[in-house]
């Protein structure tokens, strides 16, 4: 089985190395803007792509995919919002288990659906436990998920969920805010999460600004994904990769309070 992506995850981890995650969803991207952000990133050494959203109401999914490829290396990853967001032209998958929800069907039911079309596809596929944490105001992820989100200050609840995911061997734990969320996951949270498990963290939704990315590496994340802001301003591709590749772990860092 191919882990080609999950290894580089998981080598930067092991280096102290963070990673940016530039979010593209097809829906909201046509050739021109996606060659413009694609430039973009490949100058400003964006690290992953990765691909979805919470509805697909286009087809450009594989022509995306395919136009990425065609004009730089950096690897596609998939982020469904549901099971038939899946494209054999991505490098990997994250294969998304609700571990925050109690919903069963994203726990598992849409995976007993998928399995064997993804299985058939020949991507990599990354076990990923996903958390929906509360951003300030309901987002597309929490209304399809029909799951209410972790509260903003409970962070011990979202240490153990993230703790129990990896117990059940998901290779990923992605917390996330949800799209144009109001504020993005707090650093004691990120902090709590990051210090219990020894699984890379990717933290996802309201961050918009340099200063938040670099809170969220500093607190902890391995992985630092927007999507929403660089659908806005493209710009920012390149200031959040500065910042989020300067960034390290500021172990016991006192202002966050864990």
């Amino acid at each position: 089985m191919k882990q080609a992506v999950f290894n580089f995850i998981l080598s930067k981890k092991q280096k102290g190395e963070k990673l940016f995650a530039v979010l593209i969803d097809p829906d909201k991207v046509n050739d021109d803007s996606l060659v413009s952000i694609i430039e973009l990133s490949e100058k400003s050494s964006v690290d992953l792509f990765f691909i979805g959203g919470s509805l697909m109401v286009s087809d450009y999914m594989d022509k995306c995919i395919q136009l990425i490829q065609s004009k730089t290396s950096i690897p596609t990853v998939l982020f469904p919002g549901s099971n038939i967001q899946v494209s054999k032209y991505a490098d990997a998958l994250l294969y998304l288990s609700l571990i925050s929800g109690r919903n069963a069907d994203l726990l598992i039911g849409q995976h007993v659906v998928s399995a064997p079309f993804v299985k058939a596809s020949g991507l990599e596929i990354i076990p990923t436990g996903y958390m929906v944490i509360d951003g300030g105001h309901p987002t597309a992820v929490s209304y399809m998920s029909n799951s209410f989100p972790i509260p903003r200050d409970k962070k011990d609840i979202a240490m153990c969920t993230a703790m129990a995911g990896e117990m059940l061997g998901m290779k990923l734990i992605y917390m996330d805010a949800g799209s144009g969320a109001n504020y993005p996951i707090s650093g004691k949270m990120i902090g709590s999460v990051a210090s219990h498990i020894d699984c890379p963290l990717v933290i996802g939704g309201g961050i918009r600004t340099t200063a938040q990315a670099i809170e969220a590496c500093e607190a902890g994340a391995d992985i630092v994904v927007v999507g929403n802001a660089i659908e806005k301003e493209a710009s920012l591709i390149e200031e959040l990769s500065q910042a989020i590749h300067s960034s390290i772990h500021k172990k016991g860092e006192k202002a966050l309070q864990l």
